[in-house]
């Protein structure tokens, strides 16, 4: 990623933060208070200010999280010390386990699409008493 060349790049507001990342100004404490995220300086008024730096770092784990990465795995990768300085051997150890349940995942979804085509398929369009969908999600409902 490209560093911030405005002339505020070391002076970015947390509101700011959160604008040019979009992520909440509120999710961006917790990741602060969690230590997913360096704790910024802060101004002679206590107002905190991000740099180049803590934007990156923002933008690497919402990335993450977009790609369904757990906080536990970016904080790995984070502990890693940033491309400059991993191994691709310790990347890939987090990146092959998540593939793993990514994997899982897909063949979870591929199963549900099948159930769920098979069942609206039985539906009808009319108004009778037993729907097959239904029938699906109340377990209850197929004891009685």
């Amino acid at each position: 990623m490209s560093a911030i060349t405005s002339p505020r790049a070391e002076n970015i507001s947390i509101g700011e933060l959160s604008k040019l990342s979009g992520v909440n100004i509120e999710t961006i404490r917790y990741y602060e208070r969690i230590k997913m995220l360096p704790a910024p300086p802060r101004t002679a008024t206590g107002r905190r200010v991000y740099g180049p730096a803590e934007k990156r770092t923002l933008a690497f784990i919402r990335r993450s999280r977009d790609l369904g990465f757990t906080l536990e795995e970016i904080r790995a990768l984070l502990d890693l010390g940033g491309p400059e300085r991993a191994s691709c051997a310790d990347v890939y150890k987090i990146a092959s386990a998540h593939l793993a349940k990514v994997r899982g995942k897909l063949s979870d979804l591929a199963k549900l699409e099948a159930i769920l085509a098979e069942t609206v398929a039985g539906c009808s369009s009319g108004a009778a008493p037993d729907c097959p969908v239904l029938d699906v999600l109340d377990a209850g409902r197929q004891s009685d």
